[in-house]
């Protein structure tokens, strides 16, 4: 008599249902784990508060990079694109410079992971980079309208711009992080920096 099979191997419908649940898994861990100390996490760490092994991740993610790309939207675009749109919906120009500097300095001190996508850390991430790229354009095209006006010293570059958010992403991944209150006062401090200065009738 032969013995029945049935029951003995996992249906391919059950497999399936298990390997959507790892990767379900395996993206909350992730996303909780990049949010709260960045993109550099070890992997093992993510696997472990996955419940899965690293080899899952590999398997279902292809490693790093891919499960960058998976999560990137919910850890990083979303808020930061949310910043580029709306400066952009900003009239005032000096309003616009304040609002973009002091959203983005809030996000590089709340968000470890948006300071890993500044620095670029793992630019063979094409999502990644296309956030950069993102926030490349909109610095240009601030800098560019607040120089025409006057907002800005007429010496204050884009580059200087970017220099800055990333000396900052620098120091706050590799650095001590600053009590809350002493990093906002050195926002002011910065944004009274780079501002223009009123001329001898008061106009800019």
């Amino acid at each position: 008599m032969v013995r029945s099979l049935a029951g003995a191997v996992p249906s391919e419908s059950r497999l399936r249902a298990d390997a959507r649940r790892n990767s379900e898994q395996i993206r909350a861990a992730a996303i909780g784990a990049f949010q709260g100390r960045g993109l550099t996490v070890p992997l093992e760490e993510v696997a472990k508060a996955a419940g899965v092994s690293k080899a899952t991740i590999f398997n279902r993610f292809g490693g790093r990079i891919g499960l960058i790309e998976a999560v990137i939207e919910e850890v990083v675009a979303t808020e930061l694109l949310a910043v580029i749109d709306h400066t952009r919906t900003i009239d005032d120009i000096g309003e616009r410079i304040t609002y973009y500097l002091t959203a983005i300095r809030d996000l590089q001190y709340c968000q470890p992971a948006v300071n890993d996508v500044l620095l670029q850390t793992y630019p063979h991430s094409e999502q990644l980079m296309d956030i950069c790229r993102a926030g490349s354009e909109a610095n240009d095209e601030l800098i560019a309208a607040a120089r025409a006006s006057g907002a800005l010293r007429p010496e204050f570059t884009a580059g200087d711009l970017h220099a800055l958010v990333v000396d900052n992403a620098l120091a706050l991944k590799h650095g001590k992080r600053p009590p809350r209150d002493d990093y906002d006062r050195r926002t002011t401090y910065l944004l009274d920096g780079i501002r223009g200065r009123p001329s001898a009738s008061g106009g800019r």
